[in-house]
C-alpha cells in the first residue's frame, strides 16, 4: 500500500448484524468489490480501523479467523459516537475498513503444544479470532482449555459459540460469571476469572497461555499464571485498546520504546515488563 492510500479505506457492504448482548453487536462485512475481497490476507491477532461515514472510525480487531475467507466480522460495545453509529446499521449498508494492522499470535509456532485461552468480558472477540482459527486447524495442538468471564449471564458474548465449544469433546471450556452475576439456571462457575483460574490449576507444562481482558483482570491474572510455572515468554496478550491511527503515525499508542499499532497489538508478558507502567 503506498503512503498516499494508507488512510484510504476499503468499501465494506454489512451482510449479517447479530446482537451478542444488549450494548454488544457483531457485524459480518463483505467486500463491496469483490476483486478487493480475493486478494485481501491477515492473520489471527491483527486489527483494522472500521469507518461510519461522517461519524469518523475506530480500532477493532478481526474477530473472526483467518480460516474463514469469504467475510471479516468485528464485534464491538456501544461506547462512543463511533461505535454507536456503527450499532445503528442495518445489513445492506456500507462502512469502511483500513487494514490489516498490526502483528500476530504465533499460531504457528505453538502446534503441538497445549493452549489456554483466558478472557473477560468484551475481550473475548480478539481471543475468537485465535480460537475458531487453532479449531479449524485442530489436528495442530494437543489441549485447548477456555477460560472466560463476564460480571453477569446477560454479559456473556457469543453465546452460540460458548455452547458450541462446550459441546466438543476436543475443548475444555470454563465459564464463569461474577458473585451476584448469576441466573437461577446458571450451572458453570460464580467467581472473577484469576480464582477461577486459579482453582483449575492447570498444568503449565508444554503450555501457552493467551490473555484478554480488563486491565484489572489481567493485572490479577499474570500473578496466577506466574504462580502455575508459566515463563513471562508463554504468556501473551494484545493491547488493542491502546491503538489510534492504525499505522503509527500520530504518536498515540507509544508505550516506552513501542508503538502498539505497529509493534503490536500483540505483546508476551516478557514485552509488557519492559514497559513503563501505563500500559
Amino acid at each position: 500500500m503506498s503512503a498516499a492510500d494508507v488512510f484510504k479505506p476499503f468499501l465494506m457492504k454489512i451482510e449479517q448484524v447479530t446482537e451478542e448482548t444488549p450494548d454488544v453487536k457483531t457485524l459480518r462485512l463483505v467486500f463491496a468489490d469483490d476483486h478487493e475481497g480475493k486478494d485481501f490476507n491477515f492473520r489471527t491477532g491483527q486489527f483494522g480501523e472500521y469507518s461510519v461515514f461522517g461519524e469518523g472510525e475506530c480500532t477493532l480487531c478481526i474477530a473472526s479467523p483467518p480460516t474463514r475467507k469469504d467475510y471479516i466480522e468485528c464485534t464491538f460495545r456501544k461506547a462512543g459516537r463511533v461505535t454507536q453509529a456503527l450499532a445503528n446499521l442495518e445489513p445492506g449498508e456500507t462502512v469502511g475498513f483500513r487494514g490489516p494492522y498490526g502483528n500476530i499470535f504465533p499460531i504457528q509456532e505453538w502446534e503441538k503444544k497445549n493452549l489456554l485461552f483466558i478472557a473477560g468480558g468484551i475481550a473475548l472477540p480478539p481471543m475468537r479470532s485465535v480460537i475458531w482459527n487453532v479449531l479449524d486447524l485442530r489436528d495442530c495442538y494437543k489441549d485447548i482449555t477456555i477460560v472466560y468471564g463476564a460480571r453477569t449471564v446477560s454479559d456473556l458474548v457469543y453465546k452460540r459459540e460458548l455452547e458450541e465449544w462446550g459441546l466438543r469433546s476436543d475443548v475444555k471450556l470454563i465459564t464463569t460469571v461474577d458473585p451476584g452475576g448469576e441466573t437461577a439456571d446458571w450451572k458453570s462457575e460464580i467467581g472473577f476469572v484469576p480464582a477461577v483460574l486459579d482453582k483449575t490449576a492447570l498444568s503449565s507444562r508444554n503450555t501457552v497461555a493467551v490473555v484478554c481482558g480488563p486491565p484489572v483482570m489481567i493485572k490479577f491474572t499474570f500473578p496466577v499464571l506466574a504462580k502455575l510455572g508459566f515463563a513471562p515468554e508463554n504468556i501473551f496478550t494484545t493491547l488493542e485498546n491502546r491503538m489510534k491511527c492504525g499505522v503509527g503515525k500520530c504518536g498515540r499508542c507509544n508505550v516506552g520504546k513501542y508503538f502498539v499499532c505497529k509493534d503490536g497489538p500483540v505483546f508476551t508478558f516478557a514485552q509488557l515488563q519492559e514497559m513503563p507502567q501505563e500500559y
